[in-house]
């Protein structure tokens, strides 16, 4: 079972004799392989998947993740995830945690690991990996503060990229379920302001579609508008 759905937002805008301007496009994927229900005191936990070389999402965005999902009339119960791997010390270290789905299974037998998991509550772990980068820009733009106030000269612009996907594994069948992906790149023209919110939207979307995928409400359909 699989969703794309693409969405592009313009904005305008007018502050005084500040005027900004810029455009978003967001792309969702979502794959499913299993179902994933939530049982009474089961919980998901936030990971930066294991890289050879550093981690494999900012700490704010699996920040922003976790309190998005926690939050909300269908808030998903989430375990802190630096409190999951201490109590799981050292197997989701990044040197340590299992590469694939398959490698949880000879995980969970051994010794006091399936007891450890258990008393966590944790059912679900989503895997994130990405980051937002600058992508493209120019112009010049100077900004200062005075004891009147702050303020920006000049004309500049940028694009940025959010790329991020969150692999979800079922601890309690020791397989995977599926994965969410979302593609979040702005462009914005600026005349003294700044604005810079496209890893929030990424953010926002990736945190809508694993609510949607822990609630059993997947999108189906693909859009633009």
């Amino acid at each position: 079972m699989n969703a794309i759905r693409m969405t592009t937002a313009c904005l305008g805008a007018a502050i005084g004799m500040t005027m900004l301007g810029g455009c978003m496009q967001a792309r969702i994927e979502e794959s499913r392989e299993a179902a994933t229900p939530m049982g009474k005191g089961e919980r998901v936990v936030i990971l930066a998947k294991p890289q050879i070389e550093g981690a494999g999402a900012e700490d704010e965005f699996m920040d922003c993740i976790g309190s998005n999902l926690g939050s909300g009339s269908h808030k998903v119960a989430v375990h802190d995830n630096n409190d999951f791997v201490d109590q799981m010390f050292p197997w989701f270290e990044p040197s340590t945690a299992p590469g694939k789905p398959e490698g949880m299974s000879e995980l969970l037998a051994r010794p006091g690991v399936a007891d450890q998991v258990s008393k966590t509550g944790v059912r679900y772990v989503v895997w994130l990996d990405g980051s937002t980068r600058k992508t493209d820009g120019g112009g010049s733009l100077a900004c200062g503060a005075a004891p009147g106030g702050a303020g920006c000269i000049g004309f500049g612009w940028w694009q940025k990229e959010s790329a991020y996907e969150a692999t979800i594994w079922d601890l309690k069948q020791a397989k995977s379920a599926g994965s969410v992906g979302t593609n979040v790149t702005g462009t914005s023209a600026i005349v003294g302001a700044i604005i810079a919110r496209v890893q929030a939207t990424a953010c926002n979307r990736m945190s809508s579609q694993l609510r949607n995928f822990f609630s059993g409400t997947d999108t189906h359909a693909a859009g633009t508008h």
